[in-house]
């Protein structure tokens, strides 16, 4: 019952792009199309569930017993960074005209701040529901992280789809482009406000 309520925490109540405005770069930047935006956040989701993974097992098993925790930081964007390069070589390699669609957002997601402010949060959340807290402690956060990986998807792809079908509107000149995007962004964050009483 736990994980069903980190999921539905993470996705829709505390939305990570949405309520705590982590990764707003690329929201604004790769949500002019669906297919780009769908794009973006499957990368997004890999990287975040992998990084979490291993910067979880970093942190306690490397950091913290060598005494070395004010490397955190540094440490977590070195393991982001590397496991964007791989996801950029199978993106180039498996989907080119993905790859050249998202530009220079996609090796942007190293410095996306979604991306290491998830992995910060869950190493410094305390997941333990009981019992030993190491291994419950990673399945939980990789639930977490990934989950608020799926919101942050989620978002991004309904904000793709409200922009593409702006553009087919009569939208008054002074509102076109930025200011009606990010009066639909505030929009949308309001709509998932309505989602805090489910937990």
């Amino acid at each position: 019952m736990e994980y069903i309520i980190i999921i539905i925490a993470a996705v829709f109540v505390n939305n990570v792009l949405l309520s705590q405005f982590l990764g707003i770069c690329p929201f604004l930047g790769v949500s002019n199309k669906i297919s780009t935006a769908a794009g973006m956040s499957g990368a997004v989701v890999f990287v975040i569930a992998l990084s979490t993974l291993v910067t979880y097992l970093l942190q306690y098993y490397v950091l913290i017993p060598l005494g070395i925790e004010f490397m955190q930081t540094v440490a977590f964007i070195l393991v982001i960074a590397a496991l964007v390069q791989m996801v950029e070589i199978i993106l180039k390699k498996i989907s080119p005209s993905l790859y050249q669609a998202l530009g220079i957002f996609l090796p942007l997601i190293t410095t996306n701040c979604c991306v290491l402010g998830l992995a910060i949060i869950v190493v410094s959340k305390e997941f333990a529901f009981g019992g030993d807290p190491h291994m419950l402690n990673l399945a939980e956060s990789v639930v977490y992280s990934t989950a608020s990986a799926v919101g942050f998807g989620l978002a991004m792809v309904l904000f793709a789809g409200l922009r593409e079908q702006l553009e087919l509107n009569n939208v008054p000149k002074a509102f076109k482009g930025t200011p009606i995007a990010l009066i639909t962004a505030s929009i949308l964050a309001l709509a998932f406000m309505g989602f805090a009483g489910l937990v």
